[in-house]
């Protein structure tokens, strides 16, 4: 069974990804560095958009796609552009945020990534103050190593999320299984996600445990790979 993995912000695949370990074993586990990220060069300027078109040849002609939080959204995009070679779509907590743009805890959310994102320039800070606000529970190191600095910049460098438009008509229609994930941490993300669940027709977990670095919760890699064997045995 091949799965194509996309990270999310904050670091790079082997990092955001390293909870699956064991399902290597099983799993034939596809996770690309996105570009901008260790160990390729850093990018003035990261875009989803683009990063769907340069990942989109992965899924080759048919695998399972799994996307957490920027990554989620690109692999929204992803499925939308290929939906025949996508045997299923899991996403956790994409930053979909235009989706509830008029939800009250939304609203608050944006407001403070926005004042992050115009007002902290230097790596360190602004790494400590985004997790803070998205509610990952990574622990940073008093200096930040150069993979991490880089993965830091990258995500500094990232289009915002809610310019993204996302063809969730497209997507409901396809006929692959759908599954979306949160970890009821925060109530912005409770709303994308219920939307997200709602116009997907998709199933929905709940892993509470990590905050935002849902991939780390406890149950997910038992989760995800329960989806995934459904999905292929119902599929062609």
């Amino acid at each position: 069974m091949r799965v194509v993995l996309i990270h999310g912000s904050g670091s790079n695949a082997e990092s955001a990804w390293a909870p699956l370990q064991e399902l290597s074993r099983r799993l034939e586990l596809v996770a690309p560095n996105r570009s901008g990220y260790p160990p390729g060069p850093l990018l003035e300027r990261i875009d989803f958009e683009e990063q769907a078109d340069e990942l989109a040849p992965l899924l080759e002609d048919g695998s399972h796609l799994v996307g957490h939080s920027y990554g989620g959204l690109i692999a929204l995009l992803v499925a939308a552009r290929r939906p025949n070679a996508v045997l299923s779509l899991a996403v956790s907590e994409p930053p979909a945020f235009a989706l509830a743009c008029d939800n009250p805890d939304v609203e608050r959310l944006l407001e403070q990534l926005d004042h992050v994102r115009q007002t902290v320039h230097e790596p360190r800070e602004f790494a400590g103050r985004f997790l803070a606000i998205v509610g990952s529970n990574a622990a940073l190191p008093e200096t930040l190593p150069p993979d991490a600095e880089q993965s830091i910049r990258a995500t500094m460098a990232e289009r915002s999320p809610l310019e993204a438009v996302l063809p969730l008509r497209e997507l409901a229609s396809a006929a692959f299984p759908k599954l979306v994930i949160s970890g009821a941490h925060h109530p912005a993300f409770d709303a994308v996600c219920d939307v997200l669940e709602r116009r997907l027709g998709a199933e929905r977990a709940v892993l509470p445990g990590a905050g935002h670095s849902i991939p780390r919760a406890p149950g997910y890699a038992e989760r995800l790979e329960a989806f995934l064997t459904a999905a292929a045995a119902d599929g062609p």
